[in-house]
């Protein structure tokens, strides 16, 4: 028929797929946000209840004793006699308010515990984050410089400081200052200010310098989770992924019974279109995790690459076992269904996409397809409607309705779909081509010779436009201008004269074309 099928592209499940991290960036020094990461993994059940754990509040697990202490701090308020609190449950009260949004009363008890006990840096540092949090930057940075006087060491002191500096758009004092107090710090604290540092360089987008911090992480702690989750995805933007091999495989010899150390590697090696290394690495990780549905999942995306569709079939599957369906893996089991000529398994897929994803107009043109692919144009034509409500002017599907147009002999409106693309992309060879195909079909041989010497022009003589020239001067009744359009093209590209026979295979029966013909196909392989 003529027709080439649009190329569908399947979805780019490795890059959309990866641990997902959603950077969050908390407040720093008071009790919960110590133990609030800044990142958040949707990994696997595993994972999510360490996070939640990590991120429960120690007061909660004792009621009563918070209850009391605000009882006597309600008594020390209204100045009831031998009402006394220790430094430690004034820490505790401005937590207690903090945490629920109760800035003003946080605000007020740190003000009091400070007038209790002047010279705590705790309570001063509480101070500074409280004021940072209703951002009085520059009093915060004045607290602050107290706090350090009385205790330099404290690890809160240059993250709030940095906090503040980020507010006031002073990032140049806020890595100075992260830079010189990793020269003091060591073990957990000095781990903590690498990720501190990240989110600075993250902020003003120097990602290059965001892997370097996390491979010193991971240096010095191989078997930290967060940077491990975080690194996967810098990994991936940067491009740095002959690094990020070298540093999981060491981290493997050390602990190779690390999943997430054989994810990364894996998916370093994906980003090298090394797909077969890669699928290697996943399966380890798998053999540690069953259910590491992440693993799977680009799994998959490595099998597509090479072109195994049925085990990237397997592997996503297993995806939809384990995590909740998504719009994106069901239309990579229907793409690789499609690639498998299997097209009614492949509607199948794409239509529980669609259903996922109802305004994404792509699923229902590679519905469309998979009917072009059968020859069923009427069918094809409703999926064509149905993605050009979301997308009219889409080239690809105004293509494609162009060419079901023509093949139900609806050839007025197939030359309208046709000439869409052709003012959407004036230079695309396929475009004129489509257009042409479809004039000369129809019988329009003037419209036809038309528009033929404007792709001629507009393409910068493209040899294929020549073989359609002489076609058209033959159809015309012009069989010496014919034989001269033909021996041009016939000496710019023999080999496409396949193009002018699909077009017009009666032209063989006259015998100054089969002349030509053989002439040149005695010099070249036609």
């Amino acid at each position: 028929m003529g027709y080439i099928l649009q190329e569908t592209h399947f979805p780019d499940i490795f890059h959309n797929c990866q641990i997902s991290v959603n950077k969050v960036r908390p407040r720093r020094g008071l009790g919960c946000s110590q133990a609030v990461k800044n990142l958040w993994i949707g990994v696997n059940a595993v994972n999510y209840n360490n996070l939640k754990h990590m991120q429960e509040n120690p007061y909660h697990q004792d009621r009563e004793e918070m209850k009391e202490l605000l009882k006597q701090y309600q008594d020390l308020k209204n100045g009831r006699q031998h009402s006394f609190l220790e430094e430690e449950s004034f820490e505790k009260i401005i937590d207690y308010f903090d945490d629920t949004e109760d800035l003003t009363q946080a605000i007020e008890a740190v003000e009091i515990g400070i007038g209790q006990y002047p010279y705590s840096s705790a309570l001063l540092i509480k101070k500074a984050d409280l004021m940072i949090a209703t951002r009085r930057y520059f009093e915060a940075l004045n607290i602050l410089e107290q706090a350090e006087l009385l205790d330099g060491a404290d690890i809160n002191l240059y993250i709030l400081k940095t906090d503040a500096y980020l507010a006031l758009d002073q990032q140049e004092k806020a890595v100075a200052l992260l830079e010189n107090a990793l020269l003091h710090f060591e073990g957990e604290e000095r781990i903590e200010l690498l990720f501190e540092l990240a989110d600075v360089y993250d902020d003003y987008e120097e990602f290059d310098k965001i892997f370097d911090c996390l491979k010193l992480i991971l240096e010095q702690d191989p078997g930290n989770e967060e940077a491990l989750y975080k690194i996967c995805f810098w990994t991936d933007f940067t491009g740095r992924n002959e690094e990020s091999i070298r540093l999981h495989q060491k981290i493997i010899d050390d602990n190779p019974y690390s999943e997430l150390a054989w994810f990364n590697l894996a998916a370093a090696y994906q980003g090298l279109k090394l797909y077969e290394k890669a699928v290697d690495a996943y399966k380890y990780a798998l053999v540690i995790d069953e259910k590491f549905d992440y693993a799977y999942r680009n799994m998959g995306d490595a099998y597509i690459r090479l072109r195994k569709y049925r085990d990237a079939i397997e592997s996503l599957e297993k995806v939809l076992e384990l995590s909740r369906p998504e719009d994106v893996i069901y239309e990579a089991i229907g793409h690789c269904y499609d690639k498998l000529d299997n097209y009614a398994q492949a509607r199948f897929y794409y239509r529980k996409a669609s259903h996922l994803n109802p305004d994404d107009s792509k699923l229902y043109y590679k519905l469309a397809c998979t009917y072009i692919n059968e020859g069923q144009w009427g069918q094809a034509v409703k999926q064509l409607e149905a993605a050009m409500r979301i997308h009219t002017m889409q080239p690809e599907y105004n293509l494609a309705m162009g060419e079901c147009k023509m093949q139900l002999g609806e050839f007025k409106e197939a030359i309208q779909f046709f000439s869409n693309v052709v003012r959407m992309r004036p230079r695309n060879i396929s475009s004129w081509e489509a257009l042409i195909r479809c004039l000369y079909n129809a019988e329009f041989f003037e419209e036809a010779l038309e528009q033929v010497e404007a792709a001629i022009r507009i393409t910068g003589g493209k040899p294929l436009f020549i073989f359609y020239l002489s076609a058209i001067y033959f159809a015309l009744g012009r069989s010496k201008e014919g034989l001269l359009q033909l021996e041009k093209a016939m000496s710019k590209a023999p080999k496409l004269l396949k193009k002018l026979l699909e077009l017009n295979p009666v032209i063989l029966q006259y015998q100054p074309v089969v002349d030509v013909i053989a002439r040149y196909k005695k010099n070249k392989s036609i």
